[in-house]
C-alpha cells in the first residue's frame, strides 16, 4: 500500500519550486485540527498520521498540533503564527482552512503548506484529499446486507461534493445488493457538534433506520446506536469502544503514509505543490474492524468488494450496461455503460435515486 502511495506522489504533475532543508536541527511540522482531539473521529486520525510522521523520523523532526481551531479567522490567526513560529511544513486537514492556508502561504513564500480536502494550490500550498466514497460504498454493502427495515439513516455535515460522494456512495452500495433500500439524510451545517449528531441520529432512528451511518466529527452517532439497540458505520476510525454491539464496520482514513512522504521531501529538498487524491488502491482508505454481529458471509463480501475496488476492477460510481443511475428528483446521473470522471465526482451536486431529501441550501 505504501509503495502504491509513493507511486502516486511521484505520478502527479507538480509545478512549484522546490524547497530545501538546509539546517541541522530537527525540521518542524505542525498540524491544526478543527475539533478536539478525542479517542476516534476525523481529528484522531490525522492525529494518528502526525504520530506516524514522529515515529517514522525520529529525532530528526519536532511535530505540534493547535486543537478545536474554528474555521475562519481564528484558523487564519492559528496557521500565521505556527508559520511565524519557524515551522517548515504545515498541515491544515479541514475544507474551511483553505482560504485561511492560502492567505498565510502568500506571506510566508518559504513555508510549505498542505491544505488537506482542499482544492486550490500554490507554489508553496499543495492539496490532498482521499477518495472516502470508495469506503462508503463498501459499508453501504454491509449496510444493505444488514438491515431488516431497508431503512439507513446518514447525519451529514455541510453539503459540499465531498459529503454528497458519501452519501451516494453509500446508498449505491445498500441498493447493489438491497435493491429496496432507502437512505433518510438529516443536514447538521456543523463538522462536530455531539450534540447534534446524537439528536439527528435519535430522529433518523424514530423514522424506522435501523442502520445508521454519518459525515460528522465525533462517535456520538456510533454511541447512540449502541444505546438503542441499533446498529452503525462508524467513520474515520474504528469505534468498536465505545460501540461494541453497534459497529458493523469502520470506514478509516490512513494518513501516515502520505505526511511521512511530505515531511521527508520537506526535508529532502523535493517539495513540491501538487494534487494527490487516494483511495484504497493508495493505502489511503481502508474497511475493517466488523462488528461482532456481522456475518462471515458479509466480510467476505465486503473485503472481495474491496480488493475489487483496489484494483480499478469496481467502480462505484458506474451505471451498468442495461441501466441508468438516476438522481433522487428522476433525471440522468449516470447514463447506462459509463462512469462519473473524477472532475464530474469532484463536483457533485446532486444526490441519487434512494435517497430521501435535498440538498441542504
Amino acid at each position: 500500500m505504501y509503495k502504491n502511495l509513493v507511486a502516486a506522489l511521484a505520478a502527479i504533475s507538480f509545478f512549484s519550486p522546490v524547497f530545501s532543508q538546509n539546517s541541522n536541527e530537527p525540521l518542524k511540522a505542525a498540524w491544526v485540527y478543527v475539533a478536539p482531539l478525542t479517542d476516534a473521529g476525523w481529528v484522531r486520525q490525522h492525529d494518528e498520521g502526525r504520530k506516524a510522521v514522529q515515529a517514522a523520523l525520529g529525532d530528526k523532526v519536532k511535530t505540534t498540533y493547535v486543537e478545536n481551531v474554528p474555521e475562519g479567522a481564528d484558523a487564519e490567526r492559528v496557521i500565521r503564527d505556527l508559520a511565524a513560529q519557524g515551522h517548515t511544513i504545515i498541515f491544515t486537514p479541514s475544507f474551511g482552512y483553505m482560504e485561511p492556508t492560502l492567505r498565510v502561504a502568500a506571506e510566508f513564500p518559504n513555508v510549505r503548506f498542505e491544505s488537506i480536502t482542499g482544492y486550490k494550490t500554490a507554489p508553496n500550498v499543495a492539496v490532498a484529499n482521499a477518495r472516502y466514497y470508495e469506503g462508503r460504498y463498501l459499508a453501504g454493502i454491509a449496510a444493505g446486507r444488514m438491515t431488516k427495515t431497508n431503512m439507513a439513516g446518514y447525519v451529514a455535515g455541510f453539503p459540499i461534493p465531498e459529503v454528497l460522494q458519501g452519501i451516494n456512495a453509500f446508498t449505491l452500495g445498500m441498493r447493489s445488493v438491497n435493491p429496496k433500500a432507502q437512505v433518510k439524510v438529516l443536514w447538521l451545517n456543523a463538522w462536530f457538534d455531539p450534540p447534534k449528531e446524537r439528536d439527528a441520529a435519535l430522529v433518523l432512528m424514530n423514522q424506522e433506520a435501523d442502520v445508521l451511518a454519518f459525515h460528522t466529527g465525533s462517535n456520538a452517532v456510533m454511541i447512540a446506536a449502541q444505546e438503542r439497540g441499533k446498529m452503525a458505520v462508524a467513520y474515520h476510525s474504528d469505534m468498536r469502544k465505545v460501540a461494541p454491539d453497534a459497529q458493523i464496520a469502520a470506514v478509516t482514513h490512513q494518513w501516515g503514509a502520505y505526511y511521512t512522504a511530505r515531511v521527508r521531501a520537506a526535508q529532502d529538498g523535493s517539495w513540491k505543490s501538487g494534487n494527490v487524491w487516494g483511495g484504497i488502491q493508495e493505502g489511503m482508505i481502508r474497511v475493517d474492524s466488523f462488528g461482532a454481529k456481522v456475518p462471515k458471509a458479509v466480510v467476505n463480501e465486503v473485503q472481495a468488494a474491496q480488493k475489487a475496488i483496489g484494483a480499478g476492477k469496481l467502480k462505484p460510481f458506474m451505471a451498468t450496461a442495461k441501466q441508468d443511475i438516476l438522481d433522487n428528483e428522476g433525471g440522468i446521473m449516470i447514463a447506462r455503460g459509463t462512469a462519473l470522471t473524477d472532475a464530474q465526482i469532484l463536483k457533485m451536486n446532486a444526490l441519487v435515486a434512494g435517497v430521501q431529501g435535498k440538498i441542504a441550501k
